[in-house]
């Protein structure tokens, strides 16, 4: 650890983790689902853990504002409707057709319980965190399609090719591989903190 300011400009904090720190902050804003609370205890956390000699109340604010300046500039140039507006569209959709959505969840067990929770459901379809992130990231989003038995679906199955051809119909490219649909997206959703 350094005892100045980092080469990558947080005080204190090796250029390792100075960029995981800057990393995990940029995912959490861009996600678009996670709230300032959320996103300030998820970072209090990683500092506390990865940069112990840190104060998170100094730093945290300094992630998240960097974070946050760096998507504004972006969003400035991206067009007036993005792939995660399209996304949004097909999920309510698919919610108005009796299915139930779930976004940006921690876990499948939570998914799970909003699928048995639900009256008469058609299916399940969801999202973690960790999904997000990986689209802001890489540009593809994992979507989970369940039956209302919990089920996966399985190749050639109506409700699998309904979704598909419904996220197709909104300019998402998907494909089904390995129990799960990958919707190729560049992740621009706009964020209000």
């Amino acid at each position: 650890m350094t005892s100045a300011k980092s080469p990558g400009g947080l005080p204190s904090v090796d250029e390792r983790t100075a960029r995981e720190l800057r990393g995990l902050a940029r995912v959490l804003v861009r996600s678009g689902y996670a709230d300032h609370a959320a996103i300030t205890a998820a970072l209090t956390e990683a500092v506390s853990e990865d940069a112990p000699s840190m104060d998170p109340a100094a730093l945290v604010p300094l992630l998240i504002g960097e974070a946050v300046m760096d998507l504004n500039e972006d969003a400035s140039s991206w067009p007036a409707t993005t792939d995660p507006d399209r996304l949004d569209a097909v999920l309510a959709e698919l919610e108005s057709l009796g299915l139930v959505v779930v976004r940006y969840t921690s876990d499948h067990h939570a998914a799970r319980k909003a699928l048995e929770s639900a009256e008469q459901p058609q299916g399940l379809v969801f999202f973690t965190d960790t999904d997000v992130w990986h689209a802001v990231d890489f540009g593809m989003l994992e979507l989970k399609l369940w039956h209302p038995d919990t089920a996966n679906v399985a190749p050639g199955e109506p409700l699998l090719e309904d979704v598909l051809a419904l996220l197709r119909q909104h300019d998402l490219p998907a494909t089904f591989d390995e129990g799960r649909i990958e919707v190729t997206l560049t992740w621009q959703r706009r964020v209000n903190l």
